[in-house]
């Protein structure tokens, strides 16, 4: 049974940073992509950042540059590192995991996500 737990979340001001830390538990796969979709009321889920198994991350434009992954595959764990916030990245994040280590470009391609945490920039 696998589940994910997020934790960090919170309100934030614009151009303040937060961190957001993803425990992972039942998790076999070694090498497993690790992701943070992001979901905004009135839009669709959005993957915001996902490293692979070989240490490969993608970022969604919109968070280029001010927005990290880290990722230990030992632990299944990640964090996703938030600077210069902005309004627009308000929002429920959720730590998901593909059971492979590839990553999805799709959120409803991920395997298992979390219960996320809110980010408020006001």
């Amino acid at each position: 049974h696998v589940q994910l737990v997020e934790s960090g979340g919170g309100l934030v001001q614009p151009g303040g940073s937060l961190r957001l830390s993803c425990a992972g538990f039942g998790i076999t796969y070694r090498d497993p992509c690790m992701g943070w979709l992001r979901e905004v009321p009135g839009k669709e889920r959005e993957v915001v950042a996902s490293m692979d198994g070989y240490g490969h991350t993608i970022y969604a434009p919109a968070v280029e540059g001010r927005f990290t992954i880290t990722k230990d595959n030992a632990k299944k764990t990640s964090s996703l590192q938030m600077n210069s916030l902005k309004p627009g990245d308000t929002g429920m994040y959720f730590c998901a995991v593909r059971l492979n280590s590839g990553c999805p470009i799709f959120p409803r391609d991920f395997d298992h996500w979390g219960q996320g945490t809110q980010v408020t920039v006001s």
